[in-house]
């Protein structure tokens, strides 16, 4: 049997807002107290690992030297993908109360998540909901 139109638009929508809550719940999970690193400290980081590297002539440094760079170029593409939390929030904000309605999602579970309390009242969730 066929699907309607309108299941599929929802179930379009259901993957809309997973989507946007997936990526800023990783967002968040990225984020480490204290002083954040920029992007380009790492990759200045990473330009000295790669200046080391080419005159390593230990074959233990230089697999060293390699794993530090694997590390880096994460903590790179990661560090840019975390720069545009403010983007990733309002696109949680915007999926967040539908989803939290039809999964029976509490406002406790979001911020033992890590979701900040200003970020899910800007939502329109409270404790009550």
């Amino acid at each position: 049997m066929p699907m309607s139109q309108e299941h599929k638009e929802a179930l379009a929508q259901g993957r809309r807002e997973s989507r946007a809550i997936r990526a800023y719940l990783g967002a968040l999970g990225e984020r480490r107290p204290g002083r954040p690193v920029s992007a380009e400290s790492l990759e200045r980081r990473l330009g000295d690992v790669e200046t080391k590297l080419g005159g390593e002539t230990n074959p233990l440094r230089r697999v060293g030297l390699i794993q530090s760079r694997i590390d880096l170029k994460d903590r790179l593409s990661k560090a840019q993908d975390a720069s545009n939390i403010a983007e990733l929030e309002d696109n949680f904000v915007d999926h967040v109360a539908g989803y939290s309605e039809r999964r029976g999602v509490s406002y406790d579970a979001w911020r033992e998540a890590g979701v900040p309390a200003k970020v899910l009242k800007k939502a329109g969730l409270s404790r009550k909901s």
